[in-house]
Parts: C-alpha cells; structure tokens; sequence
C-alpha cells in the first residue's frame, strides 16, 4: 500500500438521509479518482460500497463500507453511510473517524429527518462539514429551495460556494463563485466536463453570490477584514484561504451541487476536499483518560507519538472471520509490534494491516496516525475498543448506544436451525451492538431486540445468508402474570388413591389471602397438634409453588398471594411427599378460583421524542394504546412526551410511530410495573393462551 504523510490524507464521510444518493455520490468520487474504471450501480451489481445481497435487494446501504484513491496527490477516504434510521448507529460510530462530513441532500427533497440527525451529531462532535446537493437532474429540483430549507432548518453557517447551470433534465453544470469558472458535463456517467464561460443570464446572479460569499469569508478573519476594507475585495487565493479557515473552524459549510448518477460535480467536489478540508493534522488533538479515569492525556496526529486507535466497527464473515475497523489517532500501528486492547486487557497480534476498498482489500504492514484500516482475526476486540501501547494505555470515550426499540421471537424453523442459532445469532451480534438476544425462560423463546422492524428483517436475511440458519419471526408472547383480588378461608386439598399395592393420601385445608402488588409469595405454617408431619409441611408448600408457576385461569405464572397452611390429614402408610404435594397443588387452584382471579401485564414507561406538529397525533395515538401521559418537555425542535403504556400495545410501535411522524420520532421503552388487564380484555388473553384447565385426578 502506497504511502502517505498524515498531511497527505483526508477522510471524508457521506452522511444523511436514506435515498438522498450517499453511495452514487461516493461512486463517482471513486471513478474521478480512478479508483474504478467505471460508474458502479448497486443494482447492477458493480458498486463498490453497496455489495451485501440484502443492500442490493432493497436498494439501500445498510451497513457503513470506505474506499480510497488519490487525488493531486492526497489519499481521499471515502466513508459511505446508512441513511435509513433503522441502522444509523453505525453512521453516529463512522463519524466518529471522519474529518469532514459530507451531508449528501436531495435538490427535490430538501432537509429530511437523518439530515437534521446527521448535524446534529456533526455539531455534537465539532466536525467541519460541507453540503453536496445532489439530484439536481431530476424533476423538481431547486438548489435555491434546498439551500433555502437547509440555512432555515440547521444553519445559516451554509453558504452556497457554487450556483447551477441549469436545472431538472436542462442541468449541465456548476459556476464555482471563487473562481469565476463555469463547468460543464458529459451525461455519460463519464465525468468529463469542460471549462467555459460563464452563461450570460447567469453573471448578475453570479456576481451577487459571490460577492455576499466573499464579503462573509473577510468578515470571518481580522486580517482579511483589513484586506477586503483597502481592496474592496479578496484575491482569490486569500478568499480560498480563508474558506479553507472557516471551514476547519467551523464557521463556514460550503454547499456544492451536482448529479451522481451521471457523475456530476465530482472533480469540483475532491478539489475542495483536497484543498480547503482538514487533514488529520490539522484536527485538535485528542484528550483522553488514563485506565481508571484519574488522569487525563493528550494525543496528535505525530506519527512519532505513543500509539493509539479506537475500533469503530466489527464486520463478521463465515469464511474471513472477524474484521475490526478502526482509526489511528496517534503514532504508528505496526504488524511487527500488534498492540494492547486497553478495554479487554489482552495483548493482539495479527499478520497483516488492511485497507478496504469495498469488499476487497490491499494490505500492508504500517499504518500512521489518520489512517482508517482494518485488521482481521484479532482473538479479543471488539467494536468501541480503545487500542494503544501496553506501556502507554489510553481510554477513548465510549461509542453511541441506542436503546432497542422492537422485539421479535425468532421460531427456528428445522430442528438444524434450532441447533445452530445460538452460535450464529452471536457472531452477528459481533457485528451488530445494536442488537440483543435474550432467552425467555417462561415462553422458551430466543428473543431479538433491534433498532427497527427493518432492522431485525436484514439479520433474519443474514441468519440465512451467512449461517444457513432459517427462522420464522413472530411477536413475543407477553409476560401476562395472574392473581387474585378475595381472600377465602378454609379450602380444602384432598389427593387420595387406591391402587393395588400402597396407596397415596394427603389432605391440606388452606386460607388464601391476596399481597399488595410485588408482595411475591408467602407461604405461613400454621399447624398445630401435628394433623400433618413436619416433614411433609415443605411438601405442601412446594406443590403449592410448582402451581404458581403453571398458573390457574390461563397458564401464567401467580403472584401476590399468601397461602396460610392450617390443618390436614394424614395416614400412616399411604402419606408421602408426594401425595402432600398433589393435595397442596388441589388446595391452591381451589383457591384461586374462589378469590376472584384476575390477569396482570406488563407495563411500560415510554419516552417519545415527537416533531412539535406531530404531538396530538402522537398524544391520541398513545391514549388509544390505553396509556397514560405522565409529562412532557421540550428538546431542541422536538417535544419529549412521557407515558406509561401496556407492553401488548407496543409491540409494533416502532413501525406506527414512523408512519405517525414521517420517520422524524423516536422513543425508548423500559419496564415499570404490573397492572391489572381491564375484564374485556381477560377472556381473550385466556382464549389466545390455549390453556386448558387441568382437571384433578379422581379420588
């Protein structure tokens, strides 16, 4: 792998909304660095970012993927990301490593939802960043309209650094208002354009642009003030020095214009990227903790410095293995020296650096500071890891969580598939922290949490793809628990058989009374005068348990009761353990049947960020899913509503809750407490249960 100084790199990400054309854009960035001989398309199969099978079925990334290529001597790193939300962890975690974010937006569409969550998050980790308005071919394209929503909606920091020529189908080129060149294209896909004069009913309108331009760049820097004043404007290359200031400091994000899908704007866009971006070198540097968190250091892009790197993604294979994605912060990784896994403690040795280009890779053996690489089969690493000497360790801030918003159980669907899901669910789960796996001990389901319905549907595809394993998906069966609401006083448990040899006999009387709820059980003995041994008390006491668990009226586990033994019969021959536990189970589902049984579920507290026009289509929605508005609060453009809701009611919300906001709400669910189902509920929850009554055995 060819060489390069830290001030030589530029690693640029493309983020924004899902179809706004990140990955087209990244393509004709790799065709006007030659890269690739040609334009790739996902669809037919030639792109060098989208190669999952399932990103080309559904025609979106969905998992982030860089390549590299040289541009007037700079190595640009290319980051792709997901737009869809059901996979934007991964954009937050890639951003992360990037030094300039590219918001990719659609010329039609303007600012969509992950448009404002991708600045917001560039913002929150000070990310200088530019705008590429992209599909300025297609039908009702308007660059002013997009730079107008996008100066109203995130910033008035944008700045438009080029005008179109033309527009929808007519859309030929760009005015770079630096410059004064006019730029005109092939509709090819090939890239090529040409310089030309700049089209005569655009020179007002260039002129006006780039003089507001020219006048917010000298208003930036004390010394082009004093420039601008004595000249009445800025050189060209004092304007383009001073973008390339405003741009690192972030007080200025250019916006640029083109067409990916015919490979318009490319070279215009790596000319700024190469020429007005930050290299590593020019980032701050990192302050990071010691172990421990009792000392801080900091760490620049000296490739002469202690090394150190974070993990930023995990991509598994079934063939390769693991591979860690990572970027090198500061110093050199070396395949000769390996390095310290400062969170799991374990020294890691590996034969080769990799630099991924798609889904291939070139491979080397140094890689310095600024350099985003890949490592395959490290033993103990994983995404977030935080990577340094072992004589030098450094602690990196932990990556983005994101709390699972929909939960499936997954049936598999072969006694094969049974036997193999376990080990293949966590070598996706390697891959994928923003999924989890449980195990139900009640339902004896393995449940699969996820950031969407999307989301879980791609790893059942992947199951299959990768591991062989099929599995049908279904809703998770709610943890309904039964109690009761009377008290009733001495019940009777009679077990008495007969057979040919020695008999079974065991009598109990119980009262039963209910506990407030999350009493749990108690079980009191109150016997006296030895009606029932002492040794077959605790028999009783666990037929009445093995009970609870089983449940009475539909097969869900009691809880909140008090059973008071007081009295029982015994023989001296037929009583044994056994038969005090059958008289004990008889005793308690006698019981409960007289104490008026009812069904508890599950309740949840809700937090739903919803957009401020949303919020009574929000509120109604949650009243109709039976909840209870506790409170709301206000966050940024958003309204925070907090309500409990059933746990039955949400097991779709996911999906309802996109559709009721557009795709602009979110929300997080934890569990709160168990309430009573209201009684027009009850008998379907028992119907939907399948459970029959057991019927006691004949005396």
């Amino acid at each position: 792998m060819k060489k390069y100084e830290t001030a030589a790199l530029r690693n640029i990400g493309l983020v924004g909304h899902a179809g706004t054309g990140k990955t087209s854009v990244g393509e004709m960035l790799l065709l006007a660095m030659k890269a690739t001989p040609k334009l790739g398309v996902a669809a037919s199969e030639t792109s060098t970012f989208d190669f999952e099978p399932e990103e080309i079925k559904r025609g979106s990334s969905i998992t982030p993927a860089l390549a590299n290529g040289e541009w007037k001597k700079v190595r640009v790193t290319v980051l792709d990301t997901p737009g869809d939300a059901n996979f934007f962890l991964d954009t937050h975690n890639c951003m992360t490593v990037m030094d300039t974010a590219v918001l990719v937006v659609s010329a039609v569409d303007g600012v969509q939802v992950q448009t404002d969550k991708a600045w917001s998050i560039a913002e929150e980790l000070a990310s200088p960043r530019l705008v590429f308005i992209n599909k300025m071919d297609r039908e009702r394209a308007d660059f002013d309209t997009a730079l107008a929503d996008l100066r109203k909606n995130l910033s008035d920091k944008i700045v438009a650094v080029q005008l179109p020529i033309g527009r929808e189908d007519k859309f030929e080129g760009m005015v770079d208002l630096l410059s004064g060149k006019a730029f005109t294209f092939a509709k090819d896909g090939s890239g090529t354009f040409q310089t030309v004069d700049v089209p005569a009913d655009l020179k007002a309108r260039v002129a006006e642009a780039r003089e507001k331009l020219i006048d917010g760049i000298a208003a930036s820097d004390d010394a082009l003030t004093e420039k601008y004043l004595e000249a009445g404007t800025l050189s060209e290359e004092d304007a383009i020095q001073g973008l390339r200031k405003g741009i690192v400091s972030g007080q200025f994000v250019p916006a640029l214009c083109g067409a990916a899908t015919l490979a318009v704007g490319a070279a215009q866009l790596l000319d700024l990227v190469v020429g007005s971006c930050p290299s590593p070198a020019d980032r701050p540097p990192r302050t990071l903790a010691r172990p421990g968190g009792k000392e801080e250091v900091v760490r620049s892009a000296d490739p002469a410095a202690p090394f150190c790197a974070q993990v930023f993604k995990t991509v598994v294979d079934q063939f390769t293995g693991r591979m860690n994605l990572l970027r090198v912060w500061s110093g050199t990784l070396k395949t000769e020296t390996g390095f310290y896994n400062v969170t799991r403690g374990a020294r890691e040795r590996f034969n080769a650096i990799l630099w991924p280009q798609g889904k291939k890779q070139e491979s080397g053996t140094e890689a310095g500071p600024g350099e985003i690489v890949a490592v395959a089969k490290l033993k103990e690493t994983q995404t977030g890891d935080s990577l340094a000497e072992e004589k030098d360790q450094v602690v990196f801030p932990p990556l983005a969580a994101v709390v699972p918003a929909i939960t499936f159980a997954l049936k598999p669907r072969t006694k094969n598939d049974e036997d193999k899901i376990g080990q293949a669910l966590l070598r996706i789960l390697e891959e994928d922290s923003t999924l989890q796996m449980t195990h139900d001990p009640e339902s004896r389901e393995i449940l699969l949490a996820g950031t969407g319905q999307v989301h879980i549907e791609v790893t059942v595809e992947k199951l299959k793809r990768k591991f062989g394993v099929e599995v049908d998906l279904q809703p998770p069966k709610i943890p309904y628990r039964e109690t009761i609401k009377g008290r009733v006083q001495n019940v009777e448990g009679k077990h008495k058989k007969q057979t040919g040899g020695r008999g079974q006999f065991g009598v109990a009387y119980i009262h039963m009374e209910p506990l407030p709820r999350g009493g749990g059980f108690e079980f009191e003995d109150a016997i006296v005068g030895g009606t029932i041994p002492r040794q077959w008390i605790p028999s009783v006491e666990k037929g009445v348990v093995a009970t609870m668990k089983r449940g009475v009226i539909a097969g869900y586990p009691v809880v909140d009761v008090k059973v008071t033994l007081y009295y029982g019969k015994y023989h001296d021959v037929d009583s044994s353990d056994m038969a005090f536990q059958l008289a004990g189970s008889k005793a308690f589902k006698a019981a409960v049947k007289q104490c008026k049984p009812t069904i508890l579920e599950p309740v949840m507290n809700v937090e739903i960020i919803s957009p401020d026009e949303c919020m009574g289509d929000v509120m109604g929605d949650i009243n109709q899913r039976r909840g209870r508005v506790q409170g709301m609060d206000t966050k940024g453009r958003n309204q925070v509503i907090k309500a409990q809701v059933p746990m039955s009611e949400m097991l779709r919300y996911s999906s309802d809750l996109r559709q009721i906001t557009g795709g602009r709400g979110a929300f997080t669910m934890g569990f709160s407490h168990y309430d009573e189902v209201p009684a027009q509920f009850q008998d379907k929850i028992i119907q939907d249960s399948g459970w029959k009554v057991e019927e006691d055995e004949e005396e």
